[in-house]
Parts: structure tokens; C-alpha cells; sequence
């Protein structure tokens, strides 16, 4: 009897997972068929922060045969995902929420919701912000003679490198906010590990960037910013927390 009860909750589960998963992937088919006849018009934007550094006259050029079609396609099919994540994320949201207790709810919903902000806004840095002052750089200190002419391809994998990276460096505070929640770190902890989370952030920007320093330090820079904002908002979402690690009695050091 309990075996046919746990393969029919088995199945309701698998059930709605199932059911979860073709919402979200509707979703992102969605967009994309909205988003392709404006393949080429979104391709020359992203462009644009390249194309502004170029010497006027200048052009990007395709090496492959089938880079004028796939490159844009690559594209549209990659912003028809970021923009679905939303979807994406509330489906996954209403798989999990059952499971939860009324006080991890509470804290999961603005948790969710900021972390798709976050990456939108990380995104948005790099293309603003990263990109203008990384292709000018690049473009300056091109040796006297030499005619800068970028594959399509290979500047696409440029810059997605970089929306991923800064995308996810952003999600600073809700990683620091989770590491708070469940008991692993505390604020107290984090803050005395300050020196160590601004050596880290290089180095990760010297992981997930291009071999240049400006790009490693605008990504830098951000993450450590972020992570000063994930400690404010752990004192202010998490005050139990805080207040237990104060009230927390010191461990008695061990006599020789």
C-alpha cells in the first residue's frame, strides 16, 4: 500500500516537472519566433559598442560561409533565453514552493525575483559600461598598420563570454545572503574576511574575462561593491541571525 501510494506521488511530481518544463520551454520558443525576423537588426546592435571604436570606414567580416546566417540565429536564440528566465525561474518556483516552509518562502520569493534582476542589470553593465571603454582600449594600442577586422563568430563568443560573467558576478549579494541563511558563514565572518573576498574578486575576473586589465578590474570592482551589499541586506533581512551570532557565547580556549 505504501509503495503505491510513494509511485503515485512519484508520478505527480514527475507530472508536474514534466508539465514545468514544456511552460518554459513554450516560453523560450516564444520569444524566439518573435525575435528572429529582428535577428540582423539585434546582431548590429551588439555590435555597436565595437563598430563606435573602429576607424571610420571599418567593418566586421564573416570567415565561415554560414557565419551571416548562424551568428545572428546564435544570438536570437540566446536573448529568447535570457529574456524567458523569468518564466523559466517561476516554473521552477512553483515545483519547489510545496516543499518549503512558510519562513524559507519568505525569503525565497524576493531572493528569486532579485537574482533575475541582478543578472539583467550585470548584463547591462558590461554592454554599457565594459564594452565601450574594453573595445577603446582594444582599438588604441592596435600597432601603427594593422586593420582591426573582427569575425562575427568570434566576436559574438567574445561578449557572451563576458554578459555571463559579469551576469553571475552580480549575483554577489544573494550567494552572500544564502551563505547567511543556512548557518554557514555569518556577517561578522564575512567582513573580517574582506581582504581575502577583494584578492578573490581579481582573480576571478582574471579567470572568467579576457586577457586585458580593464575588464578584469570593472568586473572586479563590481563584485566587491556587491559583496558589501549582500552583507548590509543579510543585517537587514536576516536580523535573527545576526542577533544569534552576538548572543553567541564565546568557546572557552583550551588550557595547556
Amino acid at each position: 500500500m505504501q509503495a503505491r501510494a510513494g509511485a503515485a506521488l512519484g508520478g505527480l511530481f514527475c507530472g508536474d516537472l514534466k508539465r514545468g518544463l514544456l511552460k518554459a520551454w513554450g516560453a523560450v520558443a516564444l520569444v524566439l519566433l518573435v525575435l528572429l525576423p529582428f535577428s540582423r537588426r539585434l546582431y548590429e546592435t551588439l555590435a555597436g559598442p565595437l563598430l563606435a571604436q573602429m576607424p571610420e570606414g571599418s567593418s566586421m567580416i564573416a570567415i565561415d560561409v554560414a557565419s551571416p546566417f548562424l551568428a545572428p540565429f546564435k544570438l536570437t536564440l540566446l536573448l529568447a533565453l535570457v529574456i524567458a528566465i523569468p518564466v523559466v525561474m517561476y516554473q521552477l518556483w512553483a515545483f519547489v514552493a510545496p516543499a518549503l516552509f512558510k519562513h524559507e518562502k519568505r525569503l525565497a520569493r524576493p531572493l528569486l525575483v532579485s537574482s533575475v534582476l541582478l543578472f539583467y542589470l550585470g548584463c547591462a553593465f558590461a554592454f554599457y559600461v565594459v564594452f565601450p571603454l574594453v573595445f577603446g582600449f582594444m582599438n588604441k594600442v592596435a600597432p601603427e598598420g594593422v586593420a582591426v577586422m573582427t569575425d562575427i563568430n568570434r566576436y559574438l563568443d567574445f561578449v557572451i563570454a563576458l554578459f555571463l560573467a559579469f551576469g553571475l558576478a552580480f549575483e554577489v549579494p544573494i550567494a552572500t545572503i544564502i551563505l547567511v541563511a543556512t548557518g554557514i558563514t555569518s556577517t561578522a565572518q564575512l567582513a573580517s574576511a574582506r581582504a581575502y573576498v577583494v584578492v578573490g574578486a581579481f582573480a576571478i575576473g582574471m579567470l572568467l574575462t579576457p586577457p586585458d586589465v580593464i575588464s578584469q578590474t570593472l568586473l572586479a570592482i563590481p563584485m566587491w561593491i556587491l559583496f558589501e551589499v549582500g552583507i548590509i541586506m543579510c543585517r537587514f533581512l536576516l536580523p535573527e541571525k545576526e542577533a544569534a551570532e552576538e548572543t553567541k557565547p564565546e568557546e572557552p580556549q583550551a588550557s595547556n
